[in-house]
């Protein structure tokens, strides 16, 4: 399919073209061909033509940390926080139970409708974890459904230490680097591991990351997000593509992340439904990390999955400008994924674009809670349109 998007207000391409008005792109077979002044553009048949009508278009979202595939609610975790109650990772076991007396039709259906969700908000690539499921058969039919909707697909087999391995949690690591791993591996692209107390050692952590390694999967990280610890320094020294919380950061760590390749991404919903403080954000960005947005879509600390939500908490609680926290929810999501094709708006890469119904996106933050999505384009494909 090929059309061009014409009369764009503003047109945030993430690349050296920088910020364009009175702009236009040119999409052709699902990736953008051209870039420019809507004066310049090339000429086209007229059915082939959309008019933005002065909108603002941005790159699709990119949110790379979710966990998608899961049954059960934790409404009443989320009450109880709410009157004082602390956040703590045991709960994850809870959407265990529930995650596996799910059928597969049951769990599919339900992501699918999840994705219907993001594609509204604007999201048009997402990572997906496993970790509701930590058997063997669990996680393996996780991370397939899983696969079925995304390529961006990581095994979390280390999320907690399921209650059956309470007292044996080196017999765990054993099941997850071993029979777990040969399972998952084949659908997978990630490895990932709660690195935090509560969950796995750092001495575990590293025997999780090395066996995904070996396996040919890549390496993320949860840490830092109850406390200070050893996480962030492991997985840059693993080269982990990601670390993903970091909310609670030493000087060393910033600055073992400022010089490496390692994204952090921030979660801000799982801050606003836990209470706990916001990452510094502007700490960050001053100190040269590379920082992504994502929503953390889960049952239990994060149960949102508007990408601009998470835009308008960064602006207004962890120091990100507008435009800063536009370019973590797209270039710095594909940077966490170590894509290049998606994030912006650039000859070459993938067509996938979000038209706001909004002159500027400063809207997505001064405008909070408003439905803002006016239509999306995955891969050049209308997905959603609003009239």
């Amino acid at each position: 399919m090929n059309t061009l998007i014409t009369d764009i207000g503003e047109l945030t391409t993430n690349s050296d073209a920088g910020t364009l008005h009175d702009a236009a792109v040119l999409i052709e077979n699902g990736r953008i061909a051209w870039v420019g002044a809507a004066d310049d553009a090339p000429a086209v048949g007229g059915s082939d033509v959309f008019d933005a009508a002065g909108r603002a278009l941005i790159p699709g979202f990119v949110d790379s940390h979710s966990h998608l595939v899961f049954a059960g609610d934790r409404a009443a975790e989320f009450e109880a926080r709410m009157a004082g109650q602390k956040y703590a990772a045991g709960g994850i076991r809870s959407t265990v139970a529930a995650t596996r007396t799910a059928t597969d039709d049951e769990l599919r259906a339900r992501l699918r409708g999840f994705m219907d969700e993001l594609r509204a908000q604007g999201t048009t690539t997402v990572e997906i974890k496993s970790g509701y499921g930590l058997t063997v058969a669990d996680e393996e039919r996780l991370v397939r459904l899983a696969a079925e909707v995304t390529p961006e697909v990581t095994f979390l087999g280390a999320h907690v230490v399921p209650v059956e391995y309470a007292e044996r949690p080196d017999e765990y690591v054993d099941l997850v680097t071993g029979p777990m791993l040969d399972a998952c591996a084949p659908h997978a692209r990630w490895i990932d591991v709660f690195c935090e107390t509560g969950a796995f050692t750092v001495e575990q952590s590293r025997r999780v990351l090395e066996a995904g390694i070996a396996r040919g999967l890549s390496p993320r990280v949860h840490a830092s997000q109850l406390g200070p610890g050893d996480g962030v320094q492991l997985a840059v020294e693993l080269g982990a593509a990601s670390i993903d919380h970091g909310t609670y950061l030493t000087d060393e760590d910033v600055a073992a992340l400022a010089g490496s390749d390692t994204v952090l991404a921030l979660l801000p919903g799982v801050e606003f439904s836990t209470r706990q403080p916001y990452p510094d954000a502007r700490r960050l960005l001053d100190a040269g990390v590379t920082v992504a947005l994502a929503c953390d879509t889960n049952p239990g600390s994060s149960f949102t999955s508007s990408m601009p939500f998470c835009i308008a908490i960064a602006v207004r609680d962890m120091g990100m400008t507008p435009s800063e926290a536009l370019w973590a929810a797209t270039a710095g999501g594909a940077r966490a994924l170590r894509r290049d094709d998606i994030g912006v708006i650039a000859p070459g890469a993938r067509a996938d674009l979000v038209l706001l119904d909004a002159p500027t996106h400063v809207h997505l933050a001064y405008r909070p809670g408003v439905p803002l999505v006016h239509q999306v384009w995955k891969d050049g494909a209308t997905h959603v349109s609003r009239a």
